[in-house]
């Protein structure tokens, strides 16, 4: 009896198709259905691109039955977080409802790739408006409505990837493209307890999706396992005369593990004191795990403005991204009433705050790369607490505590980054744990990953979704 392709990893749905236990044709028919069906209940999708899939499936199909294998992830259906341009009509709204009707040409380079890898485009998936470039403060932030955790009726799935992790956790989709400008994909991957992987800035082109910071913006996986986003990094990842930003590093996923590979973890523990009890509680059990695939001491960051520093640098480019519409006023017709007026403050920035920011992050690279360069990873929770309510504005700060050390240091350095369920918290609700690494080090974080993971089962959990 062939076992249902939901919540199977990549490998072992990628058996299936090679073996031709189950055809891409079915598997898409499979999944556009749980899209339809189950999509509007967790808000997470925007356009379910039925007539592309199927007819991806059916290239696929042919090709498998000739002989002609192009990988794992042949025949497999995927979603793409709406920021993604897509041809054919499709459209691309950047999550925002003046551009509810916006279309383009040709399709994003991440796209391109994982058609040639034979993957099979299923869902334009929704996303919080501009990638909370406007600087929402709350879930609502979306003209498709608020993402829903599938884990919680009234619980946030994060943003602002927040349909494609929602959509992987719900079995919507085997895995799904995000993106990440500070905490966009770590922090849906948190929410909705799935694996997330932000690579180091420059692994992968970013032509064909909208810009929020170019000096920030990264594109990534979410999937099931850290294996699973392994896979699909290998499939992305590389050069592009189209985006000079994509360096010409070809990255080759290492996915042989080595049992006896002894693993040097540090504790950033000024992100794990800021913690909500629960969150604290699994990351001390998690840190009980990774004692057993190696040492684990506690480290310190230099004191530095690391939330200050990136902030400016978002701020300032995203006023540059975003200039038109702000200049066509069509920021009076975005969803979350802040996001309305935010950009039109952040023109006020000065240019010598911008450039002194720039110059800070060069010294934030230089002290986090010397702090890791005696470890394999730096640990801290993946969110500092389970996801908010939908009716709920935002946590920033509390006691003058930044509540996102990582994710201020990590981004601004263009450090890769992987979250990996650890458990449960309040309300019964995910919680995450964060492995960051060196800048190309992606193979040394997966492999990290995939260690805790095959010591844990908290990526075998899934939602009752229907």
């Amino acid at each position: 009896m062939t076992p249902s392709p939901v919540f199977l990893p990549l490998r072992e749905l990628s058996a299936l198709v090679q073996a031709r236990r189950v055809s891409p044709v079915a598997l898409a028919e499979e999944f556009l259905a749980r899209l339809e069906t189950f999509g509007p209940r967790y808000n997470a999708v925007v356009t379910v691109t039925r007539e592309r899939a199927l007819a991806e499936a059916q290239r696929a199909d042919a090709e498998i039955r000739a002989g002609q294998w192009r990988g794992p992830l042949h025949g497999i259906p995927y979603g793409a977080k709406d920021l993604f341009a897509t041809a054919g009509g499709i459209p691309t709204t950047w999550g925002a409802a003046p551009l509810r009707t916006q279309t383009f040409d040709f399709d994003a380079t991440v796209i391109q790739r994982l058609e040639a890898a034979g993957a099979v485009l299923a869902a334009k998936l929704a996303m919080v408006e501009l990638a909370g470039g406007a600087g929402y403060r709350q879930p609502r932030a979306s003209f498709t409505g608020p993402g829903r955790s599938p884990w919680g009726e009234d619980a946030w799935s994060g943003g602002s990837s927040s349909g494609s992790a929602s959509a992987v956790a719900a079995g919507l989709v085997p895995f799904a493209l995000g993106s990440e400008t500070w905490g966009s994909i770590v922090s849906p991957a948190a929410n909705c307890g799935v694996t997330g992987l932000r690579p180091t800035l420059g692994r992968v082109s970013r032509h064909g999706a909208m810009t929020l910071s170019w000096s920030l913006d990264k594109v990534g996986p979410l999937g099931l396992t850290a294996d699973d986003c392994g896979l699909v990094l290998e499939a992305i990842a590389g050069p592009d005369s189209l985006d000079p930003s994509a360096e010409d590093r070809p990255f080759r996923y290492e996915a042989e593990d080595r049992p006896e590979r002894r693993f040097r973890f540090g504790v950033l523990r000024a992100a794990v004191d800021v913690a909500d009890a629960d969150v604290r509680a699994r990351f001390e059990e998690a840190l009980a795990v990774l004692r057993t695939l190696g040492a684990v001491e506690e480290v310190a960051l230099p004191a530095l403005p690391y939330e200050i520093i990136t902030r400016t640098i978002l701020f300032a480019e995203a006023a540059s991204a975003f200039e038109d519409l702000v200049d066509r006023g069509a920021l009076a017709e975005l969803t979350a009433p802040e996001d309305r007026y935010a950009l039109y403050a952040r023109d006020g920035i000065l240019a010598k705050d911008y450039i002194k920011a720039l110059r800070l992050r060069a010294v934030v690279a230089r002290e986090v790369d010397h702090i890791l360069s005696g470890l394999d990873a730096l640990v801290a929770p993946g969110r500092f607490t389970v996801a908010g309510r939908l009716d709920e504005p935002f946590r920033s700060a509390f006691g003058g505590t930044v509540l996102d050390p990582t994710g201020a240091v990590g981004n601004a350095a263009g450090l890769p980054s992987i979250a990996v369920p650890d458990g449960f918290g309040d309300r019964g609700l995910p919680t995450s744990l964060q492995f960051v690494g060196r800048a190309w080090g992606e193979n040394t974080l997966l492999a990290a990953a995939r260690a805790y993971q095959a010591r844990t089962d908290w990526h075998r959990r899934h939602p009752p979704v229907g």
